[in-house]
């Protein structure tokens, strides 16, 4: 997952972000399960990816989500677009079925 993580940081739009939150869930041999999760300075953006990764049953997936700040403060709906982000993301990889990925709420 780390590999994973700095390969996409060497991406030069990448590197221009101010922030590039992660989580990962992968279910390793012997049942061990390893999860994990980073804000990158956006306080508790990982931690909320990793509860929408627990959410899905999404296995075997490293998700990171980059945000650019522009100068505008968007508050607590910061929250919002990365996890509607990340959603879409794990569904678009068909990572989970959608049918098992719960309902957006309206």
């Amino acid at each position: 997952a780390r590999l994973k993580l700095d390969q996409l940081r060497m991406d030069p739009k990448v590197n221009r972000c101010q922030h590039v939150m992660t989580a990962w869930r992968i279910r390793g041999s012997g049942n061990v399960s390893y999860q994990d999760c980073d804000d990158d300075g956006e306080t508790a953006a990982g931690g909320r990816l990793l509860h929408l990764l627990t959410l899905m049953d999404a296995w075997d997936i490293v998700v990171a989500v980059a945000r650019w700040f522009t100068g505008t403060h968007i508050g607590p709906a910061r929250f919002k677009h990365i996890n509607s982000t990340a959603r879409d993301a794990v569904l678009k990889g068909s990572f989970v079925d959608a049918s098992k990925a719960g309902k957006r709420k309206k």
